[in-house]
């Protein structure tokens, strides 16, 4: 947990948001008609995303006056400029990514985060142990390591590189397709591969976990937020009642997906009927640790520590030699979430 005197990055109260005319836990549109939304999420319909499910499929969607349509996604950082084009007026990507999308002049105004899902990114790297992959990190030097051409994972590695004090070729990139990742490790194509952790879960069925090393970037000291789900800015200017009935009423299914994963999970194979129920239950459990952990009880769901998403823009900016460096404001448009006693945090 994080100490007390990080700066806290708090949801502006309902008074301050009606002041400035938004609406923020009522119906969102106000009127008879379901406001429409179009969300697309990161990748596959995985348990990784259940809450999503659960919220449209108990109707929290449809009580907070919303019509939400939900698309796969072609991985974290295209969900980005798929909201940014205005294809999508909603979504779920990574947040390292959106500090680099909108550290460009032309996107600054284009997409905000408005609730941090993963409080830690789950990024990994995953290697077979039979290949001389170990719990050490230095144990990658001179490794085959698979990942997409442009994935989120793959993008952070110079950040925990210098964390660990490695150089950023340590190892050898082998580009692979996401769907790709497992059969290239099963095959020994690869040594190992990024994975965001709880995607592994169809890796570790097919390979013993206890022949496989896990290498989380978090044990490298880099402190990352992970996907967030974002708005666009002409949504959230135009109707943030919205905005605010769609977080709303996620919560409500991130709660009852905390409670009861096997309900759950239900609701996601009811929309991807091929998932095996016990495999995404597992899947879940593992999305769980990030979701809640490791400061979410001080702050509650959702929300994010000031000092930490600076640090993460300060981290973005020098590995990448971004030539602005966006204000957490540019970032985050937190206003919307519910009180913190509703997202679980810890009473003062």
């Amino acid at each position: 947990m994080q100490r007390r005197q990080l700066l806290k990055f708090a949801s502006v109260s309902a008074p301050a948001l009606l002041a400035a005319g938004a609406t923020p836990w009522v119906r969102a549109a106000g009127a008879d008609k379901p406001t429409p939304i179009r969300f697309t999420l990161d990748f596959r319909v995985t348990g990784q995303v259940a809450p999503f499910f659960v919220a449209l499929a108990r109707g929290y969607y449809r009580e907070q006056g919303l019509d939400v349509s939900i698309d796969v996604g072609n991985g974290s950082v295209a969900s980005i400029t798929r909201v940014a084009s205005g294809a999508y007026d909603m979504g779920f990507g990574d947040v390292s990514a959106l500090i680099e999308f909108n550290a460009q002049p032309a996107n600054a105004a284009l997409v905000r985060a408005v609730y941090q899902y993963y409080n830690r990114a789950p990024f990994v790297i995953i290697g077979r142990k039979d290949r001389g992959l170990t719990a050490d990190w230095k144990s990658v030097a001179g490794k085959r390591i698979g990942a997409a051409a442009v994935e989120s994972t793959r993008r952070a590695w110079p950040m925990a590189a210098k964390h660990l004090g490695m150089k950023t070729d340590a190892f050898e990139w082998i580009t692979t397709d996401f769907s790709q990742r497992d059969n290239v490790i099963v095959r020994g194509d690869v040594d190992g591969a990024t994975y965001f952790h709880d995607s592994a879960v169809s890796l570790f069925q097919r390979v013993p976990v206890d022949q496989l090393a896990v290498l989380p970037f978090s044990s490298t000291g880099l402190k990352l937020y992970g996907n967030a789900i974002l708005a666009s800015s002409k949504l959230i200017a135009a109707n943030p009642g919205a905005v605010a009935g769609f977080v709303r009423a996620t919560q409500r299914g991130l709660a009852d997906t905390l409670a009861d994963p096997v309900a759950a999970m239900a609701h996601v194979i009811a929309r991807e009927p091929m998932l095996v129920a016990a495999t995404e239950i597992e899947r879940w459990r593992i999305t769980a640790g990030y979701v809640t952990g490791p400061d979410t009880r001080e702050h509650g769901l959702g929300g994010v520590h000031r000092a930490l998403v600076e640090q993460q823009i300060a981290e973005v900016a020098d590995t990448f030699g971004l030539k602005a460096r966006p204000a957490v404001d540019a970032v985050y448009d937190l206003r919307f979430l519910p009180p913190a006693a509703e997202r679980g945090a810890a009473k003062a």
